[in-house]
């Protein structure tokens, strides 16, 4: 088994208000912890920043403060920045052909928000044949409120925990992460 650590949308606009991730409690500190033992072992480490494709996006201006990757994620190691502009990290990015040509069979999910980006790049790493392990709780989200509803951040987050480990990952906590490797 070959893996990488795919650090997903760590940016700024997730430590402000209104897109803060509050849940679960911890996840920055495990994100950190996985690229630093990631880091320590040779796995290789691809941090993925997402930039709005419309002006309209809010947050993820390309060159905003907001959009700039947290200052701890951008000082640590890191092997490749990929750009995406779309939820899943391999649409439109050289994400898939950087991993094989790595002869990477295993991809190691991490970062921001956990029913969108970290979702989407499970399921699309999955169909491409990888094997894929979850972070739990170096993963997160927040509370959300929309026209079909809304929903708790600890609610989203677990349903999205629960439909990955159906089918597509291994979901998994830092510490089990860790005791695997």
């Amino acid at each position: 088994m070959k893996r990488a650590l795919i650090v997903i949308d760590v940016q700024n606009v997730y430590f402000a208000e209104g897109l803060k991730v509050v849940y679960p409690a911890g996840s920055f500190e495990n994100i950190l912890k996985v690229m630093d033992e990631a880091a320590s072992r040779g796995i290789p480490i691809v941090v993925i920043q997402h930039s709005a494709i419309t002006p309209l996006s809010k947050g993820f201006q390309k060159g905003s403060e907001s959009w700039m990757l947290h200052p701890q994620i951008e000082r640590r190691k890191r092997d490749i920045l990929i750009e995406k502009t779309f939820p899943g990290s391999f649409t439109g990015t050289i994400l898939e052909s950087w991993l094989w040509e790595r002869q990477v069979d295993t991809v190691v999910i991490a970062g921001y928000m956990t029913q969108m980006c970290c979702d989407t790049t499970a399921r699309q790493a999955f169909h491409l044949g990888f094997a894929v392990e979850f972070l739990s709780d170096a993963t997160g989200t927040l509370a959300f409120s929309n026209p079909a509803g809304s929903v708790t951040a600890e609610e989203l987050h677990r349903a999205i925990l629960v439909t990955q480990a159906m089918r597509f990952s291994k979901v998994m906590t830092t510490k089990q992460w860790l005791a695997n490797l």
